[in-house]
């Protein structure tokens, strides 16, 4: 808990009961999500980890779906599935069709246009060897995490919808707030690059410093090409032919 001034904590303590397949942590002051996000994979002590959002739920086979992704491939280190747009009662709207395997091993992936989207699952031990989830961030965070976690190898693609992301005014990432949304997953974006020591994109050179967000996403423009998305199709399903059923 974020420190939150309503009676949401109570109504979770009163829901939860003594079952103890559940603890709760309370943060002294408000901290922001990226401070709180960070904090929760520091606090687990599995080997999975995953976010439900707080206006958000998981399908009932959300985790099983993950886990078996997980033991099946050692070198999976996070899965992702389709997700449920729904309105404020969580009644389902639609499932966006954004949702797809990406290719993997690719310098130049940055989940720009988005494909990787909850249900989000990672191994924390793999975690634990990048930079880890950047606290600075308000907005993108998850991206930062997805893009560290690409780095470190395989993430899956699971075809089920298994997460319940509920639509309103208010949300972080939604209407009023997507410019802004927009402009840290540029930040984090232009990280990746840095990170990955890369100097030039498609024969654009990367800026050696951030200044705004049009400049990194017009580096990546090509990637919306008719014969760019081609290629990468025929790659994920190289891929995808040659890996372990």
């Amino acid at each position: 808990d974020d420190a939150s001034t309503d009676d949401s904590l109570d109504l979770i303590n009163t829901i939860i009961g003594n079952d103890k397949r559940f603890k709760i942590f309370k943060n002294q002051q408000n901290s922001g999500v990226g401070i709180t996000k960070s904090k929760l994979i520091e606090l687990a002590t599995g080997e999975i980890c995953g976010f439900v959002d707080p206006d958000d739920a998981i399908t009932p086979n959300a985790l099983k779906s993950s886990i078996h992704f997980f033991k099946k491939d050692k070198n999976v280190v996070l899965t992702y599935s389709k997700y449920v747009r729904c309105d404020e009662n969580l009644k389902q709207i639609d499932i966006p069709k954004n949702s797809m395997q990406v290719p993997n091993g690719d310098p130049f992936f940055f989940n720009c246009p988005v494909h990787m989207v909850h249900f989000v699952c990672f191994r924390k031990g793999i975690y634990e060897q990048t930079e880890k989830m950047d606290t600075e961030m308000k907005i993108a965070e998850d991206q930062d995490l997805y893009l560290k976690m690409y780095e470190k190898g395989k993430v899956k693609f699971i075809d089920e919808a298994n997460y319940l992301y509920r639509t309103h005014s208010g949300g972080i990432s939604q209407n009023e707030n997507r410019p802004k949304s927009r402009e840290y997953f540029a930040k984090v974006i232009f990280n990746a690059m840095k990170r990955r020591n890369l100097k030039t994109i498609n024969g654009k050179t990367i800026p050696s410093e951030y200044t705004d967000s049009k400049k990194i996403y017009d580096l990546l423009a090509y990637q919306n090409s008719i014969l760019y998305r081609i290629k990468k199709k025929l790659r994920i399903f190289g891929q995808q032919l040659f890996s372990e059923e």
